[in-house]
């Protein structure tokens, strides 16, 4: 191993060090977020936001676009927004705070890590096979993944930036996020005040629907996206099983 480390190329080396700098930020932030009540942290903020009229705004969209940078689940935030902001606005605020720090999570792991798994997979033709079709379907598979809760929001951000999704297929696959934004901030909505997020959110007949509604949706679009993906890779396999045999 040690061997291996000496002999890196400069390229792979400083490729291998960004890999590590972003893990070691991300361990950090787990760590600190352990150490405070995440959820009461941010019902104050969500307070604290209600307390500055029309700044509230850029703040919560701020906030917002930091948490999803930082790993911070956004549940509370998106719930808060239905509360302060009501359910179109509430909606619009949480869709566009959610799509810059997605896009902001986006960059830093196309520039930190992109490099690093290119390198991986450079001398797999099959695995660079599969990377340039799914890189191809891109829009699509970034609409399905954001329609599935299966997929966790704050960690996908990071993973497609190590893909070769364009940044424009990303941008605008992130419309798939609206119905569950619509939903949640509707949940959120049904709350009536700050105090009782995640107490009558959860026991309302009426919010216990949508969240049916949520949860047959996410199971859909992640049968479809499992299954779409699946095709796009065994036909890159394919193609390049029978650009082998040519070759050969």
């Amino acid at each position: 191993m040690l061997e291996k480390i000496v002999n890196l190329k400069p390229q792979s080396f400083r490729s291998w060090v960004k890999v590590a700098i972003a893990a070691i930020a991300i361990a950090l932030v787990i760590i600190v977020a352990k150490q405070f009540n995440i959820q009461q942290v941010l019902q104050n903020t969500l307070l604290w936001i209600q307390s500055l009229g029309a700044t509230g705004v850029i703040v919560f969209i701020g906030i917002y676009a930091l948490a999803a940078v930082c790993f911070v689940p956004g549940s509370i935030l998106t719930l808060g927004a239905g509360v302060i902001f009501g359910v179109v606005w509430g909606s619009l605020y949480v869709f566009i705070g959610a799509t810059i720090g997605a896009t902001l999570a986006f960059l830093v792991g196309r520039y930190l890590a992109r490099s690093w798994v290119s390198n991986q997979i450079a001398e797999n033709t099959k695995f660079k096979a599969i990377d340039e079709a799914v890189s191809r379907e891109g829009l699509k598979i970034v609409v399905l993944t954001r329609l599935s809760p299966i997929f966790p929001f704050n960690l996908l951000n990071y993973a497609f930036g190590v893909t070769q999704v364009s940044l424009k297929d990303y941008v605008l696959g992130c419309i798939g996020m609206i119905p569950g934004t619509i939903m949640y901030v509707y949940i959120g909505s049904l709350a009536g005040s700050l105090a009782m997020l995640g107490a009558s959110t959860q026991t309302s007949p009426e919010a216990q629907r949508v969240q049916w509604i949520i949860r047959i949706v996410g199971l859909i679009a992640t049968v479809v996206v499992t299954l779409y993906v699946t095709r796009i890779a065994r036909k890159a396999l394919q193609q390049t099983a029978n650009l082998d045999q040519a070759q050969g």
